[in-house]
């Protein structure tokens, strides 16, 4: 798991707090994402903190549209972005596996909110497997368009772009009532790899752990053909219908939550 450096963190409470007042929201979880929450970081590498927010009540029955974002400039390697309530509840509705991600890091910076865990509740239950598989597939294909061609050296980081969402649809595959960890080595821990590739999987974050974002690194063979097995395993996992209930569930916690702020 990632440390998060002292003084790092204590300016990122710091920004989160003042745009905390600039809003007037507060936030249901504030965490980190990215290479750092993921498990392979490098020393280069951005804080990228995302949050779920709520704004107050009367924000919500206006006739002037709330902006559903809040998002600030990147400044000394501080990202800082995220999403209101309605938002994050219609995308985790939709299979969008980044709330569930977001639910799960590693590196919190503020007190989970309490209706963070009906939050998490609602994921769990809304969650289907063969819809994550099929936004994981996406991500690794958009990274492969990305990699160097020919013998030009392979950023790490244009690997980890890949295999973290292959090993995602593997989890999926063996264990698709659940979802799966956010971080490379617990998806390395449910997924079942040969000692063999495990081992040049480890050997990878630690060198990126040493390089820059851009330094190159060798390429694997190994871990290639696993991420175009995966890929080729992502379509056949069955897509679940739609539940309403689930949507009226949602809108009674978007309901519950708002009302309290």
């Amino acid at each position: 798991m990632s440390s998060i450096d002292p003084d790092a963190r204590l300016e990122i409470e710091r920004r989160l707090a003042r745009i905390a007042k600039e809003e007037g929201i507060r936030f249901l979880i504030a965490i980190e994402s990215g290479s750092r929450a993921w498990g392979f970081p490098s020393p280069d590498s951005d804080y990228d903190v995302r949050v779920i927010y709520a704004r107050p009540w009367q924000d919500y029955i206006s006739l002037r549209p709330i902006r559903d974002v809040v998002e600030r400039p990147i400044v000394d390697d501080f990202d800082i972005n995220g999403w209101d309530i309605r938002k994050a509840l219609g995308l985790l509705l939709k299979q969008n596996a980044v709330i569930s991600e977001w639910l799960n890091s590693p590196i919190r910076y503020v007190l989970d909110d309490p209706f963070a865990a009906q939050l998490a509740n609602l994921a769990d239950r809304s969650f289907d497997a063969g819809g994550f598989a099929r936004h994981y597939a996406s991500l690794a294909r958009n990274a492969i368009e990305r990699w160097p061609v020919g013998e030009e050296p392979m950023p790490a980081k244009r690997y980890f772009y890949a295999l973290r969402p292959a090993l995602n649809i593997r989890a999926l595959r063996m264990t698709p009532t659940h979802r799966p960890p956010m971080q490379l080595q617990q998806l390395m821990a449910v997924t079942d790899l040969p000692a063999s590739l495990a081992a040049e999987i480890d050997d990878l974050v630690e060198a990126k752990a040493q390089r820059m974002e851009v330094d190159g690194t060798r390429r694997s063979a190994a871990i290639e053909q696993l991420i175009v097995d995966e890929l080729e395993r992502a379509s056949g996992m069955p897509v679940r219908p739609g539940d309403p209930a689930l949507l009226a569930e949602a809108d009674s916690l978007l309901l519950e939550i708002v009302r309290d702020q």
